[in-house]
């Protein structure tokens, strides 16, 4: 996991952005985050180096920064923390996760189809035109996106969470979408069609959210096919 390392500015919560030693490793010192760092255009680089020449990357902390028609062919991130970044024109296969955080991360134009993410968190990010067709995106956290025009089709999406999302335009065609939750989520124009709704949970009343009992909603598909114009 990356150092939880406090910028250096005593009144700033963020995040350090990582160094790296001598031989181009990455150290756990404690540094300044993107806003005050004093060689922005130097931290970026050094990243960006970092990311380039290495396959399997652990314990990166990248914050804020902007990655434009970058290549993550083939990249293995454990650990890492992409929070507040932004991609752009990115396009991928085989990218893999490992309790990474993208969170409030915006990804626009991106394709990073058949990616294998677990325990990743997404939480409040924003996906334009952005693809992870036939990916495995296991319990993983997509809580709070907001999603237009994009597509997880052909995914595993086993027990991930899209809580409170607000997907737009965007399909879970042919997805596994068992213990998946949709809680308080908003849909339009959203196709789960050849997906196992009757597996997933989109309604939690009452008390059961406080005693943690599960609801067998057996209105979820006749829901989604109101909201989505379609047989699921």
């Amino acid at each position: 996991m990356f150092a939880n390392n406090k910028c250096m500015v005593s009144s700033c919560s963020k995040m350090s952005l990582s160094t790296f030693d001598e031989n181009g490793e990455i150290q756990e010192t404690r540094f300044y985050c993107l806003d005050h760092c004093p060689d922005p255009g130097s931290a970026r680089k050094a990243i960006s180096t970092y990311m380039k020449t290495h396959d399997t990357i652990i314990g990166l902390n990248a914050s804020g920064l902007i990655f434009t028609n970058f290549q993550f062919e083939n990249k293995k991130f454990y650990g890492c923390n992409f929070s507040h970044c932004t991609f752009t024109n990115i396009t991928t296969r085989n990218l893999r996760s490992r309790t990474s955080i993208f969170d409030y991360a915006i990804f626009n134009d991106c394709n990073l189809v058949s990616s294998n993410m677990l325990f990743t968190s997404f939480s409040g990010c924003t996906f334009n035109h952005t693809l992870f067709t036939a990916s495995e995106l296991i319990q993983s956290n997509f809580n709070g996106i907001k999603s237009y025009q994009s597509s997880f089709d052909d995914s595993d999406l086993f027990n991930s969470k899209f809580i409170l999302a607000d997907l737009v335009n965007t399909s879970f065609r042919n997805c596994n979408v068992k213990r998946a939750d949709f809680f308080s989520s908003k849909r339009t124009n959203v196709s789960f069609k050849m997906s196992n709704t009757r597996e997933a949970r989109f309604k939690l009343d009452g008390s059961e959210l406080y005693t943690g009992v599960e609801q067998d909603d057996s209105n979820a598909t006749e829901e989604l096919e109101n909201n989505t114009g379609g047989t699921k």
